[in-house]
């Protein structure tokens, strides 16, 4: 049994945020973080006060994270960036709603005195004697805390509390990572009982000095349970000031999902139904408890429903099945062939989320040159008068002011000139479409082909695909290429209006020109021509793709999404020698081009070069942030490994930014993650000049210094198949809707079955005895998984009641 904990987090978009530019603008960008780690940070939006980011993150979570912040900025290419605001919402608010959050939020000030960090070990008793009471503090240490001054660092030292009486610390310089080991000693005096208050300061020598966080203990707990061990640092209790929107506001959407995953054999008799559903007769499909399911599930959870199922069908084989199953159920309930596949509806979305999790590589192959010609030449194209800007177009022309028409004739030389690549790539690369893909798109055609027969709807057949393939992969991924990691920063204006008018040419090919000449965008008039002759091109590659032979069902070959030997991040990165004879640190970091798969993380000088030194994932014990003051140098990272001797060893690795920072953590966290003997803490310092500079210890063994973040990591479409965590979402959808399936199944109950009151209403007896029996069976899987879960929650208070009180 395991218990999981992750963050769905949506940055979507920004609004009336404040100008800090001299040209009325600003250049925002989001920072994500849990407790004290930075998990994301979008791409910076240029010269926009109403950005719109559309980044979407799943972040693991430990079981004990307490809060979430947003933090916008401004990103300045001189000098330090700018925060325009920030957004805190705990745990609690976030857990309030199974749905989670979505709604506009304002951004509140920065308030230094609340952006605290870290944690405290004390160990407190209350000691009695003729005198009277006694209260013991020992301050062990501190880590983590926030750096205070200019070096990255700070001066802390403790204040501690208990009614009037006070004492200090002595103050530990130039640290994060304090040791003070000092007991500090208070008499209770008379009155009623304190609470006990440690407060953490960055002592300066000139001007106050700057709180670094407190705990605080009621005199209950004092009595009852006197703390002992680790606490979390926080800021002075005070209300959380809404700026009123003067800072601008986000529009965001948080769900916490934490949950218990029992063994697999608690689930088996869940799995049994779904896959029963898709291998069933067709006409059973109305009646099947996966069409229940579809049923009981709000339109806003179906994304995640979506791709829970995609990857448990995955996971067995079954995703052909399962796509086609969907496919019969929304082509059956369709009359208007125009409307087929137009609604978010489960069909829909489970399509599109298989072709990311199979097709994102052939994603890339196809659309990744273009991409990165468009981003790199950076052409101004504009064919709609109403935007055309004369002035920044005379680049175009150099005969004098250039006109609309000369505007237009060059920009659509040079649109054609970009979609002709991007068509070509796309009509040349039916090898390269996945199997799986094909094999789905196949059967699709089919479904439709027979369901629409009529002549006049002849092309129906090609646009369920091109539905799929060209409005819903092809054109979101050139419209928004961050998001579908084509590229690592958003476009600024001019380019993102270049993509967006090739995204509408690719949606109007893909709609084989059935809406062009229609609708208010009458000035793409000029690229219809080039349009039509593309549609052509577009239905010969149709029946290509979907000319496809073999028995395997769709998806099988993809039952392991990330095999062993499969690379799953690769790129340059500066690695440092673990003991470096050179004093200059900063050009002990030689460039070498990584490879990291399930089974090794391997380098050499370039991608080309033969020789490749390696370090085995099985030998990994933790992966971790690096202070920047360690060596001066920002987007550093530490492998810590232990080999067969059982000495460890550690190699830093620096990254170009934040945004890669983060993926290779989390990418070498999870390849890790089976491996036992993790570390609990490591030193986010480095050992130089004889001591670590993170808590100036001198001893090179000594312990870490600050715990290890092994269980953050990021969600995305490569994660391998854990089919007992996905089960256990949907038994957590069909929680949800467990009173509709009731009232359902009572409502069933209730019905007249004679033959002639079914005549009357037009009600199939068998089929209601199969909606019936299925919901019955529906209801019985759920009512014994939710006694395996009663039986593990008493399991788990048992253990706790047994094991030692600590912290």
């Amino acid at each position: 049994m395991a218990k999981s904990s992750s963050l769905n987090v949506r940055v979507v978009e920004g609004r009336a945020l404040p100008a800090k530019d001299v040209s009325g603008s600003s250049d925002p960008y989001c920072i994500v973080k849990v407790d004290d780690e930075v998990v994301a940070r979008t791409a910076t939006v240029w010269r926009s006060l109403s950005p719109f980011w559309g980044e979407e993150y799943t972040i693991h979570l430990p079981l004990d994270f307490h809060h979430l912040a947003f933090y916008v900025l401004d990103e300045d290419t001189v000098g330090h960036d700018d925060i325009i605001g920030k957004i805190s919402l705990s745990r609690e608010a976030i857990a309030a709603d199974p749905r989670g959050i979505d709604s506009w939020i304002n951004l509140s000030r920065v308030d230094p005195d609340a952006e605290v960090q870290g944690e405290i070990c004390l160990d407190v008793q209350i000691l009695e004697d003729t005198r009277g009471r006694c209260l013991r503090c020992h301050v062990f240490q501190a880590r983590d805390l926030a750096p205070r001054d200019i070096t990255g660092t700070s001066d802390p030292f403790a204040r501690v509390f208990w009614g009037s009486q006070s004492l200090e610390t002595s103050t530990i310089k130039k640290t994060r990572f304090p040791h003070w080991n000092e007991v500090l000693e208070l008499r209770e005096m008379p009155g009623a009982p304190a609470p006990l208050r440690v407060e953490l300061w960055d002592w300066d020598m000139v001007g106050k000095n700057d709180f670094l966080g407190m705990v605080e203990f009621p005199p209950r707990v004092l009595q009852q349970n006197a703390p002992s061990g680790w606490f979390r640092l926080l800021p002075f209790p005070r209300a959380e000031e809404d700026s009123g929107g003067t800072l601008g506001a986000l529009r965001l959407k948080v769900r916490l999902i934490e949950d218990c995953v029992l063994p697999s054999r608690y689930y088996q008799p869940l799995t049994e139904l779904l896959m029963a559903s898709v291998l069933g007769p067709a006409e059973e499909d109305a009646a099947s408890p996966l069409a229940l399911l579809e049923e009981l599930t709000l339109g806003d959870c179906r994304q995640d429903l979506a791709t829970k199922l995609v990857k448990l069908f995955l996971g067995q084989g079954l995703a052909g099945p399962f796509l086609d199953y969907l496919t019969r159920r929304e082509v059956a309930r369709t009359t208007d062939p125009n409307t087929l596949f137009r609604s978010n509806s489960l069909a829909s979305k489970a399509m599109e989320q298989f072709m990311k999790l199979v097709g994102m590589p052939y994603l890339h192959e196809v659309l990744k040159p273009v991409i990165h010609r468009i981003f790199e030449e950076k052409k101004y194209m504009e064919l709609d008068p109403c935007k055309m800007d004369l002035g920044r177009s005379r680049r175009i022309s150099f005969k004098g002011t250039p006109s609309e028409e000369h505007v237009r004739d060059a920009s659509l030389g040079l649109l054609t000139g970009y979609l002709g690549p991007i068509v070509d790539a796309i009509v040349g690369s039916v090898g390269r479409c996945p199997p799986a893909m094909r094999l789905a798109f196949k059967q699709l055609h089919q479904c439709v082909k027979e369901r629409f027969p009529q002549v006049e709807h002849e092309d129906v057949k090609y646009l369920a695909i091109s539905g799929f393939l060209f409005l819903r992969f092809f054109a979101p991924a050139i419209l928004t290429p961050k998001l579908f990691d084509l590229r690592d920063q958003h476009a600024d204006p001019q380019t993102s209006r270049s993509l967006l008018l090739l995204a509408k040419a690719v949606q109007s090919i893909g709609n084989l020109g059935q809406q062009l000449g229609q609708g208010k965008e009458l000035w793409m008039a000029p690229l219809h021509p080039f349009l039509l002759q593309s549609i052509s091109r577009v239905r010969h590659f149709l029946d290509q793709l979907v000319d496809v032979d073999g028995e395997e069902e769709a998806g099988g070959p993809a039952r392991a999404l990330v095999a062993p030997s499969v690379i799953v991040r690769e790129g340059y990165l500066l690695k440092r020698k673990e003991e470096p004879t050179s004093l200059t640190t900063r050009f002990a970091f030689k460039k070498r081009y990584f490879w990291l798969s399930g089974e090794a993380l391997s380098y050499s000088k370039s991608p080309e070069w033969q020789m490749r030194s390696s370090i085995p994932v099985s030998h990994i014990r933790a992966v971790e942030r690096v202070d920047e003051g360690a060596f001066q140098l920002p987007h550093v990272m530490q492998v810590l490994t232990q080999d067969a001797a059982g000495v460890l060893h550690t190699t830093y690795l620096q990254c170009k930014n934040v945004n890669e920072l983060n993926q290779w953590l989390s990418a070498l966290r999870k390849a890790s993650a089976p491996n036992p003997d993790k570390l609990a803490s490591c030193h986010p310092g480095a050992f130089r000049s004889s001591r670590w500079t993170c808590c100036l210890q001198a001893e090179r063994s000594a312990a870490g210094c600050s715990r290890t973040h092994s269980a953050v990591t990021l969600g995305d479409w490569s994660d391998p198949l854990d089919p007992d965590a996905e089960i256990q979402m949907v038994y957590r959808q069909l929680l949800l809707g467990r009173d509709q399936l009731r009232m359902k199944f009572q409502e069933d109950l209730n019905i007249d079955s004679s033959p002639e009151a079914d005549a009357e209403k037009g009600v199939c007896p068998s089929a209601l005895a199969r909606h019936r029996e299925a919901a019955a069976r529906l209801l019985e899987v759920l009512e014994d998984l939710d006694r395996a879960h009663e039986e593990f929650q008493q399991w788990e208070q048992q253990r706790a009641a047994l094991s030692p009180l600590g912290h």
